[in-house]
């Protein structure tokens, strides 16, 4: 469990460091909506530290805090936090292990385990009343004192696409070391162009030339993946947050019942955020498992794993 722990620690430094020299600047003109990109807060140096690494800081720490606080002091029989922290990673170990095998998961767990707490809770962190709504705006001479938030102190990690790139990133470079490893250089060159079936005589000519286009056509698809698994993320969760703001400010006057529909009218949608956090954390998690899957399953075949 400290392994585990020290984990959670290690990948969110790469996911920040990783974004840091992606720091979104903020327009200057201002934007309806929650902005596009990310307002930096402050710099590390050269390096700029937006708001949304904050929250990604925030989250990382308090997750690392929580597990080692929970698992302090073990119990054989355990109860409240540590009940829960061995509930969450056992689900998700028997939750993965029946979908990519059993040795593959021992290889891969400490990964998409992270990969997906890291993303719920970040998401879930976004839907804290203040997160997006408190920070800087233009005054507009009202008793509320701002006429809109333009530079929040605080967003949504993963409506900030630095972060859902640098994570689809990680997953890439991990990827590329999980099948060298079981395929070998030569092996996953095969993999991606070698024919397959018994075809004979001027049938296998042809097949060799279908499958070494499918082979290109592959390696256009994975080069593609970190992009197809960031926008995917990042639109969904950055759709929520605008929605939710939409909701927010869809009274402007009288100042009272602006007040009151900012209260009440987001509520179901804070709902659907919940689940939509996590599904978005299910998904990203499940679609990077079973790519590592497609690239090792012949591996964890020949070690006597079926993968469902």
């Amino acid at each position: 469990m400290k392994r585990f722990c020290r984990l959670f620690l290690l990948l969110a430094a790469l996911l920040a460091t990783f974004g840091a020299p992606m720091a979104a600047r903020a327009a200057d003109a201002p934007e309806e909506g929650l902005p596009l990109y990310a307002p930096v807060v402050f710099h590390v140096g050269p390096i700029p530290v937006t708001d949304s690494m904050v929250v990604t800081w925030i989250v990382a720490i308090g997750i690392i805090v929580f597990a080692q606080w929970s698992t302090r002091v073990m119990k054989e029989v355990p109860d409240g936090r540590q009940n829960f922290i061995e509930w969450l990673v056992e689900g998700l170990y028997n939750y993965l292990e029946t979908i990519i095998g059993h040795e593959l998961v021992k290889k891969t767990f400490w990964f998409f385990a992270t990969i997906f707490i890291v993303i719920l809770f970040s998401n879930w962190f976004g839907l804290i009343p203040g997160v997006g709504t408190i920070g800087y705006g233009q005054p507009n001479g009202s008793w509320l004192g701002i006429e809109k938030v333009r530079e929040p102190i605080f967003r949504g990690a993963n409506a900030d696409f630095n972060m859902t790139f640098a994570m689809a990133i990680d997953f890439f470079v991990m990827w590329l070391i999980w099948a060298f490893q079981a395929n070998g250089f030569g092996g996953f060159v095969m993999h991606l162009f070698a024919p397959k079936g018994d075809a004979k005589g001027p049938m296998k000519v042809f097949m060799i030339v279908i499958f070494i286009l499918a082979g290109f056509l592959e390696i256009i698809s994975i080069l593609f993946r970190p992009i197809s698994l960031s926008f995917r993320l990042f639109g969904n969760m950055f759709a929520g947050e605008s929605m939710l703001d939409a909701m927010a400010n869809l009274v402007q006057h009288p100042a009272w019942l602006a007040i009151l529909c900012k209260i009440v009218i987001p509520i179901p949608f804070y709902f659907m955020e919940v689940m939509v956090g996590l599904v978005q954390a299910l998904v990203f998690m499940l679609l990077t498992a079973v790519f590592t899957m497609l690239i090792t399953e012949h591996s964890d075949k020949d070690h006597g794993a079926h993968p469902h």
